[in-house]
């Protein structure tokens, strides 16, 4: 009966230290996730701000829902120029020719 009730009590600090440790990987992959996500929005409010330069236009021309679905489609368009980008160095990487 001690032996079972040890390996349980061990199985159970095994346990223990193993959700901490998941959970300290999950803070620290949502904490890189918060910085990326703020990165691609600092970037999409700067191409917004250019392009609206070009078109002699200034964020106060535009209410905030305009504001804000002119953003969403800047940071969709660094996305999938990101999602672009990594698909072509991955296939440079194994030897195959992707023309775009």
């Amino acid at each position: 009966m001690k032996i079972i009730k040890l390996s349980e009590s061990a199985i159970n600090i095994t346990k223990e230290q193993f959700s901490k440790t998941f959970d300290f990987a999950k803070i620290k992959s949502k904490k890189l996730k918060e910085k990326i996500d703020y990165k691609i929005q600092e970037r999409a409010v700067l191409n917004l701000k250019a392009e609206l330069t070009i078109h002699n236009k200034t964020f106060d021309d535009y209410n905030d829902e305009e504001l804000e679905i002119l953003i969403s489609r800047e940071k969709q368009k660094i996305v999938d120029e990101i999602k672009n980008k990594t698909l072509v160095s991955a296939l440079a990487f194994l030897g195959l020719n992707f023309a775009i």
